[in-house]
This record gives C-alpha cells, sequence and structure tokens, in this order.
C-alpha cells in the first residue's frame, strides 16, 4: 500500500501535530513535555523545502496537542494549567481563541477539526482514568500532581455514591487515608443520589465554538479522551477515543480503543460504559483492583450509551487519523497507533500498537498497514501539494518502574507515497 518512506525532518522533541496551509508548507507542533532534557514549552515550526526550520511560536502551556490551518491561521491546542485554544499566524503573531478549558488532569485540550459549518470541533479529555482521581496522577509523567482537577458532566447526572479509599499524601498525619468519589476534588466524599449539573465546558466531551472562540457550546458528552477528531468527505464527525487504564482507584481492564461517530447530543458511555458495553462486564475486569461498578445512578435519564464503528486493541492508543484524498483509497481512514504505556497503563504485556493502521468506512473494517519501523506514531496527514502521506513520529518514549524513559530530539517526520499498484493488494 505505501512505498519507500523519506525523512523530511528529525531531531525534533516530542512532536504531536503536523498541519498543512493550502499552498503546502509543513507546520509540526512539538509537546514542550521536559522529558530526556527537552526544553520546556510547546513550539511550533514551519519546515522549510531546504530542510531547515523557522520557529513561529515558542513556550507554550504544555502538552500542546493540537495544530489546524484555517481561515488563514493556524489553530493550536495547548494545556498548561488550564486548557487554551490560540491563534497563530503566518508571521508568529498569536491571540487567544478560548481560554479557562478544565485542567491540569490526564487527559487535555486535543485538537481542533474545523467543521463544514465554519465552527471549530475540539475534544476535551477527561481529568482522570475512570471519573474518580487517585495516586496514579503521580505515575502519570506529564502529570504528577496532586490534587488536580475533577471531572465535570456535560449533562446532568446522578451519582450512586461510589467512593474509594486511598492514603491520603495531603495529609501532614502518618498513614492518614482519605475518600474520595466520583467527579469531585480528592478527598470529598458523595452520597447515593446527589446530583451534579451538567455544563460546559465539560470534560470527557466534544465541543464546538465559532472561530472567535464564542458560542462555546457541547456536541457530546462521554467520550474519555478523543484525541482524533476530523471530518469525512460526507460531513460525518469521527473520533478516535482511547480507552481506559488497569490503574488508580478506579482501574479498568481490558478496555480497547473506539472509533465513533459523534452525533450531537449522545452521551458515548464514559464513565460506566465501553462503547455500549457496561464497564461492569467480567470482560473489563482488572488485575490491579476490583471489578468496578457503576459511578452513575439512573441511566435510563442519560441518552444510550453509543455503540462504536470500531474497536482497536486495548492500550494500541489510537490517536490522530487522516482521510486518503485521492486514489484507491479515497475516502479510507489512515489511523496512527501510537502503542502501549505499561506498566503504567496495565501490566506487563507484549507491546501493541506503535505502527499505522486502515479503517475502511464501507464496512468499518480494520486492516494492517506495511508501515515503516515507526518509534510512535502520533499524527498523520495528506500533503494538498502532491497527496503524499506524511507521518509525525513522536520519538524514543517509554514507561518503566522507575517512570517515563525517553530521549528528547528523536521525533522525525516522514513522507510516504501511497501507490497504486500497492493499493490494489
Amino acid at each position: 500500500m505505501i512505498g519507500a518512506p523519506t525523512v523530511v525532518a528529525d531531531g525534533l522533541s516530542f512532536p504531536t501535530s503536523v498541519s498543512f496551509d493550502p499552498a503546502g508548507s509543513i507546520y509540526v507542533a512539538e509537546a514542550g513535555l521536559p522529558f530526556g532534557g527537552a526544553r520546556p514549552g510547546g513550539r511550533i515550526w514551519r519546515l522549510q523545502p531546504d530542510g531547515g526550520r523557522e520557529l513561529l511560536a515558542d513556550g507554550l502551556g504544555a502538552p500542546v496537542n493540537g495544530l489546524a490551518w484555517h481561515e488563514e491561521a493556524l489553530y493550536v491546542s495547548e494545556q498548561g494549567d488550564g486548557g487554551r485554544i490560540l491563534r497563530l499566524e503566518r508571521d508568529g503573531s498569536c491571540s487567544v481563541v478560548l481560554s479557562g478549558l478544565p485542567g491540569p488532569g490526564n487527559y487535555h485540550t486535543n485538537m481542533v477539526a474545523p467543521g463544514p459549518d465554519g465552527k471549530l470541533y475540539f475534544s476535551q479529555g477527561a481529568m482522570t482514568n475512570s471519573a474518580i482521581i487517585g495516586l496514579d496522577a503521580y505515575e502519570l509523567g506529564w502529570l504528577r500532581r496532586l490534587p488536580h482537577a475533577h471531572d465535570i458532566p456535560g449533562l446532568d447526572i446522578v451519582l450512586a455514591g461510589v467512593d474509594v479509599e486511598t492514603p491520603d499524601p495531603l495529609s501532614d498525619r502518618s498513614g492518614a487515608r482519605t475518600r474520595t468519589g466520583a467527579f469531585v476534588a480528592f478527598g470529598t466524599t458523595t452520597q447515593p443520589r446527589q446530583r451534579v449539573r451538567g455544563r460546559v465546558a465539560c470534560t470527557a466531551a466534544v465541543l464546538r465554538c465559532d472561530p472567535d472562540g464564542t458560542n462555546l457550546e457541547l456536541v457530546a458528552w462521554g467520550l474519555r479522551n478523543a484525541f482524533g477528531l476530523a471530518f469525512l468527505p460526507d460531513g460525518r464527525l469521527l473520533a478516535t477515543d482511547q480507552g481506559a487504564d488497569d490503574r488508580g482507584s478506579r482501574p479498568i481492564g481490558n478496555a480497547p480503543d473506539l472509533l465513533f461517530e459523534v452525533r450531537e447530543g449522545a452521551w458515548y458511555g464514559w464513565p460506566d460504559f465501553i462503547g455500549g458495553d457496561p464497564v461492569n462486564d467480567p470482560l473489563y475486569a482488572p488485575q490491579r483492583g476490583p471489578r468496578p461498578t457503576f459511578v452513575l445512578a439512573d441511566h435510563h435519564a442519560l441518552p444510550a450509551p453509543q455503540r462504536a464503528l470500531l474497536r482497536f486493541e486495548p492500550h494500541s492508543s489510537a490517536v490522530k487519523f487522516a482521510v486518503v484524498p485521492s486514489g484507491r483509497l479515497a475516502g479510507q481512514v489512515i489511523v496512527a497507533l501510537f502503542g502501549d504505556e505499561a506498566p503504567m497503563t496495565a501490566p506487563h504485556r507484549p507491546p501493541v500498537g506503535r505502527t499505522l493502521a486502515r479503517v475502511d468506512p464501507q464496512d468499518w473494517s480494520l486492516h494492517a498497514v506495511d508501515a515503516p519501523p515507526l518509534q510512535r506514531p502520533i499524527d498523520v496527514a495528506f500533503s494538498p501539494r502532491d497527496g503524499a502521506l506524511h507521518v509525525l513520529d513522536f520519538g524514543r518514549f517509554e514507561m518503566s518502574a522507575d517512570g517515563v524513559r525517553a530521549e528528547a530530539e528523536t521525533g522525525r517526520l516522514w513522507r510516504i507515497e501511497l501507490s497504486d499498484r500497492q493499493e490494489q493488494t
């Protein structure tokens, strides 16, 4: 399916996003995470035809998770202590489009996808693994922070009153323990039938606003971390949703990553359903704790949890994707699979992900791609100039019992020709 790959740029430090302007100029965002000696603060580069690069923005809130060209500028998703969306002009001048989004937490303000209606669609990740803040916050290399923000529902919910006991690192008393419930701050208990009002901006959701940041509204709630977001040519909005982990105060085992069609007003099940399946199904029993129970009551008062279009292997970490613009595979979807982060997210297991996959929207079937050796593919995009596939590799990044093991300046941008001859196979 693919031809010989070539390197467009290397020496990047944990890049997350690649985008093109209509003329074919390439822009790359670095996360700004200070792993492996990398300098902190997100950066945006414009790549030059001779292989050089021009720095357009520096010192952005880490992690920078998204970069999208729209209306003659780049829209940048950054995190820091609160999520923001910025507008970055060709000359490097920058303005804030939207601020005050939730954070910090397990996940962040993710990429912008310009919609056919002219609005900016983006996702907001969950603050937790599965709605209850736990000590796993210390294990997340990009967080290592407690307390952190708690989740905010997008719809009105009723809590089941499930609380979990953990050691209390915030107490001065040796051996102190505390109890924490869902959708509340660390160390706060909940009551059965406790009501929590939905609001915007919420977490675990897809939202949208006008290009100037006004008219912020909820599109759909219950997507744990919709890291990848894009529209098909027919106007349907797709999202890759990363499955829950076997970690923290409410671990969940064997949860797949999911591909959803995002429909306005729908509920996608988080934190009590996985692709329409109840989280207390024996299939999702974790190894690091008891089988999870529902944290929400009155599921019947919410929209029916949506089924997924397809399921990726658990912990393969389906991230960003792009629609093939032409050729025999036109309309099909190329997905980057970042790969597992064991032992942080699950007990040790054979590695998964770290490659590309192809999805056929005719039947939502999943196919392997004969990709070049990749360390951590995180974004894919097609050049408007020649239609070549570009694959962004995050670089060397692994988890260990001691934490993150990463190496700065190991990220790369690859260029790959799609071959008509190979497409026939």
